[in-house]
């Protein structure tokens, strides 16, 4: 008998949709080809629905994704809609709501992936940055006095709480574990002007590393994260942050492997429901021009698979994706893949079938 998951499906705005076709596609083609059935459920979010019937996320909507294994989504964002509706209001709303206090974003170049970065390769490239996602300057705590005056004051304050960030650093610790690479952990903070928050950050990463003896620790500041991670990636292994801290670094991160084209993550709730997406925006002057470069999401379907705890499907995902990327594609950009969309899928695909 197959195993089965139901997959909640928010394919969004702009070309998401298209990326997020070729996603299902690769992931129900690992399912037939190894004993997994997926059972898909789309639900219209974001912009375009948000314009034709004002509503954003429903009491109703949060309700029925309650009952799924798993959030798929493609990309959130309409031109439109003014900055921060979207973001805040389903976001935002789904990480808080669902728990999802961990994100996470491998950082991994593949063969015949360019990278910026001088004679830096596949061997160099590979680390992991583990976020908290559900405080700090994120939280929405603050606000804004005498609006429109030249009196006007606006404070956002970064909340970080003994829980969150304690459970965010022992997951870090675990997954240092569980990936058995350098089993090094590193934390990125700013101790030297954010001295509340990241006293508590520092002071929690190191009592909770005594009880993980196997792993090395190291800190560096966040600036020096950045630097580091141009000049010398290959000294990365995880690196655990705030919220803004590792909001800011991965962006940096998605360049070096490559671009936006290639990066995905989760938003995981170890415990919960977990939601997995690409990291690139809509890119709405794509739409529908099947020209856009699908193998983000797939890698996010990819993070699904290893958290849902099916493994060996996610091992036979990556596969595909490093020969497509390897023999294929020829650049990632959006009309010079060599490829359609779809093709793209298609070659993953087919990968997997031929077991390559």
């Amino acid at each position: 008998m197959k195993k089965a998951y139901n997959i909640a499906v928010i394919p969004g705005d702009g070309t998401g949709p298209e990326v997020i076709a070729e996603g299902i596609k690769v992931l129900n083609t690992v399912a037939a080809s190894g004993g997994l059935q997926f059972n898909f459920k789309t639900f219209k979010i974001g912009g375009e629905n948000y314009l034709k019937t004002g509503e954003t996320l429903s009491d109703g909507t949060i309700e029925a994704l309650s009952s799924y294994d798993a959030i798929y989504l493609g990309a959130i964002g309409h031109p439109d809609v003014k900055p921060g509706i979207l973001e805040k209001d389903i976001l935002l709303r789904l990480r808080f709501h669902f728990d999802q206090y961990i994100n996470l974003r491998p950082v991994k170049l593949y063969e015949g992936v360019d990278t910026p970065l001088k004679d830096k390769g596949p061997e160099d490239i590979d680390f992991v940055v583990i976020r908290e996602n559900t405080e700090g300057l994120y939280a929405g705590a603050g606000g804004i006095l005498k609006k429109g005056t030249p009196d006007e004051v606006a404070v956002q304050e970064s909340i970080n709480t003994r829980k969150g960030v304690e459970r965010c650093i022992r997951y870090a610790f675990e997954y240092c574990r569980a990936r058995n690479k350098k089993k090094k952990l590193t934390l990125c903070g700013k101790t030297n002007v954010l001295t509340y928050a990241f006293d508590l950050w520092e002071r929690t990463f190191n009592e909770v590393a005594k009880e993980y003896e196997d792993i090395k620790t190291d800190y560096a500041h966040v600036d020096a994260v950045c630097m580091w991670m141009v000049k010398n990636p290959e000294w990365f292994d995880v690196i655990v942050t705030d919220n803004m801290f590792g909001d800011i670094i991965t962006d940096l991160a998605a360049m070096i492997q490559g671009g936006m084209g290639v990066s995905a993550g989760g938003n995981i709730n170890p415990d919960g429901i977990s939601m997995f997406e690409p990291i690139g925006g809509s890119a709405p002057k794509y739409t529908g021009k099947n020209m856009i470069n699908p193998i983000a999401a797939i890698s996010a379907g990819q993070i699904l698979l290893q958290t849902l705890g099916e493994n060996e499907a996610a091992y036979q995902v990556e596969k595909g994706i490093i020969k497509v990327l390897r023999e294929d594609i020829k650049d990632l950009a959006a009309g010079k893949m060599g490829y359609t969309t779809q093709e793209v899928g298609d070659l993953v695909a087919s990968y997997i079938l031929n077991g390559s």
